[in-house]
């Protein structure tokens, strides 16, 4: 394929320089060597090379960049600087030698910068023609001719290498030489042998004439031995690069250093500067390898290395490395390189929902802002610079408080508030800490743990110190219990309190995870500790009520303080450690005095707050009992269900209030429901206000909220006083108006459509209280009455007289003039913007003031967000009080919901009393009779224990048989009773339970290295430890792990010790007959009871006369009756699983032989017992008499 060529001149000084295009386009032809010719020879690319010789004429392609023109002396470097501007010509390398490359157009690339043209293309060989340092150059006027003679001067061979340019140092060529190696003008004769060593002469010379071009004492040696291309590294800003080059090879001013910038540009990078930088350009005003907004990222990234930043460009926020890589996967949003970094953006419109989602992932995020606005940074300082930012806000699972992440800032009266406020979830911070035990207790594995519970969501700070085993079966409870989203802990942990939190962060999918925090074991130090308390309450001792306060945290145990100062230095860094400042808000977890005792263990097996088949709410006790209106109300309802009280006095009270409405003919009740149903999330509105992290939407919506329910309760007064019995209930709603009083003022003080906007600066009515506001609005009028008086003078001055102001896209104050009339307006006026008909302009007077103006404003701004904070920290002080009032609404929404259960499920009212029994007439399994629904099929059951007679139920049956959903009936009716609730059952009396003990199922823990056994017997020996005799305990086929002996022998033993020793309400249930003898030994407190059954005698008979046994056909009563069930009928099961016949077949015939074989054994047995009580003769022979006719019967085996 021919290749043919295109030329343009260039004047260089006095001398013609040809650059050459090699293009398809053009119809004269140059032979090249077949290997170099195959390499330039591709489809829709063409190729520059510089030629000398006379210059040939041809219309060239448009997109082709044709350099000619006079140039300055050091010119070449100047010529090249320009064509590199259109991607020509690659960057100069050693010696100076410019490669000109194809001139492909610039085209988005998938990072959304101009890409370079294609690798391939770029990295094409290229044949250069020489220049000498003297003499006329110009093309070869013979097609054939490859290249002209090297000059006798330099034979050397030179190659490029591939390593990056270098600077070399040249020797000054000789005047003589110049002389005798000058090319004579004519037609040389062509060469007859093409050779690459001839191509590589002509290269080194055209280097050689480009490094005489440049000042002598910017040479620099290149080391001959290189390779034949050098590729220079990635750049990011070619503007940049070449301004740079060009003035480099310009300037004569302090070369040695432009030299050594050159240098540290292109050529090989320094150690430390090539991996800070990656070998990238300079950038032409910082000096520096990042851009001034990555340099402000490094620095806030640098603060803040855990966590995702999202800073503010403008319109939209940009994640950098790394971060944009995980918000990339994330987020499933476009991720690409710009300038040093990967980067990827949203709009800032939607910054909350990808907030919210980066979270629930469990990242830590920063949001990062922009501090200052274009007019004040204008006559700031730092005007020529990067606009300033700072971090924020920072966001966890926990601390998910802010404008930036609330959907209230949405809100709009059209919008459902339940379609808004869905978030109810209990976002609780845990802090565990360890004391320190001795080498004894450090062995068992017991030890001494603290804990510290915040919600910053709702303000709620929980605290408890306890000692735990080598089970850390007690901090499991506390975290099934608040079930956080967040766990802080010391970088250093026992092995069994690691292994637990594995556990418990590895249970639920990702976006449910808990997010697991680490600090240094200095911070949890008790020293230091205590002085960070110290310091941090210090303030509160202004009075005495601070000096009660503080004086009450320097008395919590050394655990708790630990965990204390290590949760404030941790919510320090969020702004949210306001929430601590009060310790007599505090409230301990476990108090043994107040609430019933449920361990993890209970939580999971008895399904209160999940259940076990998926882990969701549905199928739970919580969720037959929440049917309250408010997310306030739900959280409160799940505090109840997981801490049932002790106080008669207190369920009573509940009780009480429940019957008052489910008796009361009055609507009052309906009525507070419904103004219950209409409010938002007002607990969690409080909180982000007190942490003054709200916008004004929420704000407004919040205290709007309030004012509307005191005003409607106040109305509802008289029909409370004469309608409501319940004192409860009646105390809770008289308080709540009181309570709600202090907002009224700031609902006046607030303009309703400016807070619905967002608009701060218009926010107030009433400017009294804000005088700085007052001040720069009175400011901004001036400015603004100034240029109106001007409009006046520029009638005069246009002869317009009805000539008005003009504003367009948010340029105010224009003059609009017909371009027709364009001339008479002064020459000093901006022209501002134009269209065909008219021109706009601005006079000096309104661009001074019309500036100023824009200052005033954006100042004004920053003053209405400072009052707006002022504002927040003055409604802040009525913080505790309207928590109180939200407190009582959550109470009186919980009882609402408990009377909906109960007027719904056919409750019964427990009687509760302080005497040890439990009494129950056909009960039922709440979450199984809500399931069955209107089917009706589920079989209630009673219940009797007492201390007084049995106390202990022994529990026998056939697989499926119903058992253990009875036992956990039990259970959950007396947790619902003494919540405060109506009961599934006819009749109820229940004593008070200080604690409920399970131990149920067949799960091994992998975590912990136990078996199924091994779980039994721990879970078993931590109830023995920890019942009582007020203690309720369900024990579900205990020993059934092992061999059959090994298994009775346990099980036998077990419950004895429960009977004998801690003498607690206990239901056992078992598969082992020999346990049931028991009854015999304590026939006063131990009863036998069995799930009723059906056996069909049909198939029974059938089967006995048949050649092959089957399984017995087993129909389920569901019934608990008195005695004991001999047989577990398990084949029954295997049948109902759809076991293979021929495995059921085999297993009856087995399953018969073995009963026979026990059967003969106990007969056995027996006859030797009354052989060894026979006194004479009589009995002998009466006892010969029954051994021979049961011989007859049964065939015995020799």
């Amino acid at each position: 394929m021919p290749i043919f060529w295109d030329t343009a001149t260039m004047q260089l000084s006095g001398r013609t320089m040809t650059a050459a295009v090699i293009t398809s386009q053009t119809t004269s032809t140059l032979s090249l060597p077949s290997n170099l010719a195959r390499k330039l020879q591709q489809p829709g690319a063409s190729h520059h090379y510089c030629s000398n010789g006379p210059a040939l004429r041809r219309s060239r392609p448009s997109s082709y960049l044709c350099l000619r023109g006079p140039a300055p002396k050091p010119g070449l470097a100047q010529v090249a600087a320009c064509a590199r501007l259109r991607g020509v010509v690659r960057p100069r390398a050693p010696g100076g030698l410019a490669f000109l490359h194809p001139v492909m157009p610039r085209t988005k690339s998938a990072a959304g910068g101009l890409s370079a043209p294609a690798q391939a293309s770029g990295r094409q060989a290229v044949l250069s023609r020489f220049f000498q340092s003297s003499g006329s150059l110009r093309s070869t006027a013979s097609p054939t001719t490859p290249a002209e003679k090297a000059t006798k001067g330099d034979g050397r061979k030179r190659s490029l290498g591939n390593d990056g340019p270098t600077k070399k140092k040249v020797k000054k060529v000789p005047e003589k030489e110049e002389e005798n190696t000058s090319v004579t003008c004519g037609n040389p004769e062509p060469k007859k042998c093409l050779r690459p060593r001839n191509i590589l002469k002509s290269l080194e010379k055209l280097k050689e004439f480009c490094c005489d071009s440049a000042l002598p004492q910017n040479r620099v040696h290149t080391d001959p031995h290189r390779e034949r291309f050098a590729v220079l590294p990635k750049c990011t800003d070619f503007e940049d690069i070449t301004l740079q080059r060009a003035k480099n090879a310009v300037s004569s001013e302090d070369s040695k250093s432009q030299a050594n910038q050159k240098d540290s540009q292109f050529g090989p990078c320094p150690e430390n500067f090539q991996k800070a930088s990656g070998c990238k350009s300079l950038n032409k005003r910082s000096k520096s390898v990042y851009t001034p907004l990555e340099l402000q990222y490094i620095d806030v990234k640098e603060q803040h290395k855990d966590a995702v930043l999202c800073v503010e460009c403008g319109y939209k926020y940009r994640f950098f490395g790394e971060d944009a890589e995980i918000a990339a996967r994330e987020l499933n949003i476009y991720c690409h390189l710009d300038h040093n970094f990967m980067t990827a953006s949203i709009p800032t419109h939607r910054l909350f929902v990808h907030v919210r989602r980066l979270v629930a992932k469990g990242y830590k995020v920063g949001v990062v802002k922009q501090t200052e606005t274009a007019a004040l940074k204008a006559i700031g300082d730092n005007k020529s610079s990067v606009f300033s930012r700072k971090l924020t806000a920072l966001y966890t699972k926990s601390t998910l408080i802010g404008e930036d992440v609330n959907p209230l800032i949405r809100l709009d009266d059209s919008i459902n508030i339940d379609e808004v406020m869905t978030d109810t979830s209990t976002s609780y911070l845990l802090c565990i800490y360890e004391e320190k035990e001795n080498v004894k207790e450090k062995k068992k594995g017991n030890i001494s743990i603290g804990i510290v519970g915040v919600q910053p969501a709702t303000g709620e700070v929980l605290f408890d110190c306890f000692h735990d085993s080598a089970s850390r079966l007690e901090l499991e409870t506390r975290i099934w219990s608040l079930q956080p989203v967040e766990v802080l802990l010391p970088s250093d942990l026992s092995q069994q309190t690691e292994m637990l939190i594995h556990r418990a962060t590895a249970v639920s999918t990702r976006d449910d995870r808990i997010r697991v925090e680490r600090m240094e074991n200095t911070y949890f130090e008790y020293s230091h500790a205590f002085q960070a308390v110290t310091e941090f309450y210090a303030r509160e001792v202004a009075d005495d009520k601070g000096s009660s306060s503080f004086s009450g945290v320097t008395n919590l145990e050394k655990p708790v303080i630990c965990a204390l100062a290590a949760i404030i230095k941790y919510l320090k860094e969020f702004n949210l450690e306001k929430m601590l400042s009060k310790p007599e808000n505090f409230k301990q977890l476990s108090s043994g005095m107040e609430f019933m005792r449920i361990n993890g263990t209970t939580l999971r097996n008895l399904e209160i707050l999940q259940n076990q088949t998926d882990m969701k709410t549905k199928g739970s006790l919580l969720w037959v009992l929440d049917h309250t209106k408010t997310s306030f109300g739900r959280r409160k309802l799940k505090k109840w269900v997981t801490q049932p009280l002790l106080k008669l006095r207190d369920i009573n009270a509940r009780l009480d209030a429940i019957s008052d409405i489910l008796h009361s003919d009055s609507s009052v009740f309906e009525q507070i429901e419904n103004h219950l149903r209409k409010l938002p999330d007002i607990e969690r509105g409080l909180c982000s206000i007190y942490h003054k992290k709200c916008s004004t939407q929420e704000f407004f919506l919040i205290v709007r909220s309030l004012s509307h329910l005191k005003t409607e309760l106040q109305a509802l007064m008289p029909a409370v006083n004469s309608h409501v019995h319940s004192d409860l209930l009646r105390t809770l709603l008289l308080e709540i108006p009181d309570l709600l009083s202090p907002v009224e003022h700031y609902l006046k003080i607030l303009n309703e459509h400016a807070a619905k906007v967002g608009d701060k600066t218009e926010l107030f009515k009433d400017l009294s209280d804000f005088p700085l506001i007052k001040q720069r609005k009175d400011e901004i009028q001036e400015v603004i009455q100034s240029i109106q008086m001007h409009l006046q003078e520029l009638r005069k001055i246009l002869k317009l007289p009805s000539l008005q102001y003009v504003t367009v896209s948010g340029q105010e104050f224009m003059i609009e003039i017909k371009n027709s009339a364009v001339s008479c307006i002064p020459a000093d006026w901006v022209k501002v913007g134009s269209t065909k008909a008219v021109s706009r302009f601005h006079p000096p007077f309104i661009v001074e003031n019309y500036r100023r103006l824009n200052q005033l404003r954006e100042q004004l701004v920053l003053d209405c967000s400072a009052e707006w904070l002022g504002f927040l920290e003055n409604f802040g002080e009525h913080y505790h009080t309207l928590c109180k009032a939200v407190n009582h609404l959550a109470t009186v929404d919980c009882i609402f919901s408990l009377a909906k259960v109960t007027k719904q499920g056919n409750y019964c009212r427990p009687t509760l009393q302080e005497e040890k029994k439990i009494i129950i007439k056909n009960g039922r399994h709440p979450m199984i009779d809500v399931l069955l629904g209107e089917q009706d099929q589920f079989v209630p059951n009673s219940t009797c224990l007492s201390q007084d007679s049995e106390r202990v139920m022994i529990i026998t049956g056939p697989n499926m048989g119903g058992k253990s959903s009875y036992i956990k009936q039990v259970a959950l009716v007396t947790i619902m009773a003494q919540i405060g609730s109506y009961v599934p059952a006819e009749e109820a009396t229940i004593g008070i339970v200080d604690a409920i003990f399970t131990r149920m199922g067949a799960v091994d823990n992998i975590y912990k290295g136990r078996s199924t056994f091994m779980e039994e017997l721990t879970d078993t020996a931590e109830i023995v430890r920890s019942a009582t005799p007020r203690s309720l305990v369900i024990l579900d086929e205990l020993g059934r792990g092992t061999s059959t002996h090994d298994g009775i022998a346990i099980a036998y033993a077990t419950l004895e010790y429960f009977i004998r020793d801690v003498k607690s309400l206990t239901l056992f249930v078992t598969h082992y007959p020999p346990v049931c003898e028991l009854e015999k030994c304590y026939p006063e407190q131990v009863g036998n009871y069995h799930m009723g059954f059906l056996v069909n005698e049909d198939e029974s008979q059938q089967a006995s006369e048949d050649t092959e046994q089957m399984p017995h056909s087993v129909t389920f009563l569901y019934q608990i009756t008195r005695g004991i069930a001999s047989r577990s009928y398990g084949l029954n099961v295997a049948k109902l699983a759809e076991v293979p016949g021929e495995i059921l077949r085999n297993a009856a015939h087995k399953s018969k032989e073995l009963e026979g074989l026990v059967t003969l054994r106990r007969k056995r047995l027996n006859y030797f017992s009354k052989l060894w009580m026979t006194r004479d003769v009589k009995d002998l022979h009466t006892w010969t008499e029954e051994l021979g006719t049961e011989e007859i019967q049964t065939s015995l085996p020799h």
